[in-house]
């Protein structure tokens, strides 16, 4: 690995990753051990998730992104949007477009705030994916959930205090549900109003965050079709507010976005890593 290997480190709403900009690397660098070793909160630097940025062919730029615990992750809409702040800030544009897992997806900002497309919700068993065909609003899962897709699974519980919940205990075992054939992120969601939903979030490979922007996507959505909310809902997970608006085009998120600081790895710690 060529050193340094500079990163930022942001978050959205509490929601913290590590950036890492490799476009003038000629590549990627990150690998399953290496997400590790930096996600280590005691060890390394600590994050929810981790996105590696490079270059697109067909984009502005392209995302990858990775769990605290190694493995990936094919969507996650509070880094996107952070990572969109950074180049905004950069090349003062207040539009970009980003190539994801996901697909393209759109960012812009609009009165001083970062708003990324996640795409349309997938609503089809077989690609969220489920492990068969059941109602994807009412699974054979205890408390009947919702199961979306926004390039990632999501299972969500609606339940009358969103707070009470035992997130840590029940997020891992349903995380890890036969039905989910790839794992699951699991929310659980209270109505606090037609447009206000309380949310906590267990997230696939990382455990409980305070806040997931495609969890909150997910939620959304699945509130739509519950017929409890509209389709543009404020979100108030642990770490903070979160607006989401499933438009035609797709599901629209917005929130905060704070770089917190910039640091250098120190070769030695890359060492056993390369």
């Amino acid at each position: 690995m060529a050193f340094p290997l500079a990163f930022a480190k942001m978050h959205g709403a509490g929601n913290d990753f590590v950036v890492i900009d490799s476009r003038m690397r000629g590549g990627p660098v990150m690998s399953p051990a290496l997400a590790r070793a930096i996600g280590d909160r005691h060890r390394g630097v600590g994050f929810d998730q981790l996105a590696e940025i490079t270059v697109a062919d067909d984009a502005d730029l392209h995302l990858d992104f990775w769990n605290s615990d190694g493995s990936r992750a094919g969507a996650c809409g509070n880094a996107t949007r952070c990572v969109a702040a950074l180049v905004m800030a950069e090349t003062g544009r207040d539009r970009i477009v980003i190539r994801t897992a996901r697909g393209l997806l759109q960012a812009v900002q609009r009165d001083g705030a970062i708003w990324v497309n996640m795409g349309p919700p997938i609503l089809d068993w077989q690609d969220v994916p489920l492990a068969r065909a059941v109602d994807l609003l009412d699974l054979p899962l205890p408390g009947a959930p919702v199961a979306v897709g926004m390039g990632n699974p999501h299972c969500v519980h609606f339940v009358t205090d969103a707070e009470a919940e035992p997130v840590r205990a029940r997020g891992p075992e349903i995380e890890h549900d036969p039905l989910f054939p790839e794992a699951t992120n699991v929310e659980f969601a209270s109505l606090l109003a037609p447009d206000h939903l309380r949310l906590r979030v267990w997230e696939r490979g990382a455990g409980l965050t305070l806040a997931c922007g495609s969890g909150a996507c997910a939620t959304a959505v699945a509130a739509h079709q519950r017929g409890l909310t509209g389709r543009c809902v404020r979100i108030t997970a642990d770490g903070g507010d979160l607006l989401v608006d499933w438009r035609d085009d797709g599901v629209w998120l917005s929130g905060p976005v704070a770089q917190v600081f910039t640091g250098q790895f120190a070769p030695a710690f890359l060492a056993d890593l390369t």
